[in-house]
């Protein structure tokens, strides 16, 4: 990809989420390319401390449930990043919908563009891979129904005129979190792995999304935003692998190649998803380990000229390499691939 000079740092934007996995990555990525930083937070003094000073953003209080706050705190703003999600899988019936309802305000009462990375969740199990932007959804979980709706609510918000740009990907992982499934299959001891899970057949493939590529793909796409439409969705591909290839990967960047793999642990799941929320909506999505569900990047890479990309090693090394250390969110940098952790597929 051809580097685009540094926008006037009279660009503001709002970022919804800011210490999160999707959020942290893009705000590096936004810094880097010129963008200055504004985030809510509950408690700015501890948000604060957590992004540490390599992060210059501005904090603000508020909660991005409290549609009121957000609006507030989108005054001036160019753009709003909406990075939230409830961790672990719970309530989304009660916090999804009504925090992409409080962006939607901020954005529109702002004339602010609104950035929402999406995921897999909408595509039901034979959907099939290689799906690109207009292929059907038909959810079959309560978590791809919401989603569903979620973009309804954006699509609709756009023909009010709010400027939307979704950016859909696979399952997460760089620094910022846990919960991805990376960070669950993976058995460590003292930051290094000794086996790893295999949740379902060993040749079916999943998409995955390493983060600091995905935020580089935000900032490159909203570089370009005045050749965007109102509402414009992009794939990102990201690295493709099958459990069989996701461990022989493994065992290259761990250094050990007899790192071993065990059968996931589904009907425990299932006996404790009786009375815990987050493995009963973990069992729920079982069915993107059984079906080869992936993305098509024909668009982004037309668009941008080619996908950010890490190669695989790479990322898996610095991936392993930082998770016997504190996990801190990751530093602007004049590259798009800052160290990262295994971490969370909340968007």
């Amino acid at each position: 990809m051809t580097p685009v000079s540094s926008p006037s740092q009279s660009r503001l934007a709002l970022v919804l989420g800011a210490t999160g996995a999707f959020g942290s990555h893009t705000v590096a990525a936004l810094l880097k390319h010129g963008w200055r930083i504004r985030a809510l937070a509950r408690d700015p003094d501890a948000a604060r401390r957590r992004a540490g000073p390599a992060m210059p953003i501005d904090w603000v209080k508020g909660d991005a449930l409290d549609q009121a706050s957000v609006v507030v705190a989108a005054e001036g703003t160019d753009l709003i990043v909406h990075a939230v999600n409830p961790p672990g899988y719970r309530n989304w019936k009660g916090t999804v919908l009504p925090m992409v309802d409080a962006a939607i305000a901020a954005a529109e009462a702002a004339g602010a563009r609104l950035l929402v990375p999406a995921s897999v969740y909408n595509f039901a199990p034979d959907a099939g891979a290689g799906l690109d932007e207009d292929a059907p959804q038909r959810p079959v979980t309560r978590k791809g129904k919401i989603r569903v709706e979620m973009e309804t609510r954006l699509r609709a918000a756009s023909r009010r005129g709010v400027r939307v740009l979704v950016l859909r990907a696979g399952d997460f992982f760089g620094a910022g979190g846990a919960n991805s499934a990376l960070d669950w299959l993976l058995l460590r001891s003292r930051g290094r792995p000794t086996a790893l899970f295999r949740p379902g057949p060993k040749d079916i493939p999943r998409a995955f999304a390493y983060l600091p590529d995905l935020g580089e793909t935000a900032a490159a796409l909203l570089d370009r935003a005045d050749e965007l439409g109102a509402y414009e969705v992009f794939h990102f591909r990201g690295d493709v692998l099958s459990p069989a290839q996701l461990l022989a990967a493994l065992r290259r960047a761990s250094g050990n190649p007899r790192l071993p793999a065990i059968p996931f642990p589904w009907p425990l799941i299932r006996l404790v998803g009786l009375w815990n929320e987050t493995m009963r909506e973990l069992m729920e999505m079982r069915y993107l380990w059984r079906a080869p569900i992936t993305l098509s990047n024909g668009k982004l890479v037309a668009f941008l000229g080619e996908e950010p990309h890490t190669s695989l090693d790479t990322s898996l090394r610095e991936t392993l390499g930082e998770l016997a250390e504190p996990t801190t969110p990751p530093r602007a940098r004049n590259d798009a691939t800052a160290p990262s952790a295994l971490s969370n597929h909340a968007v």
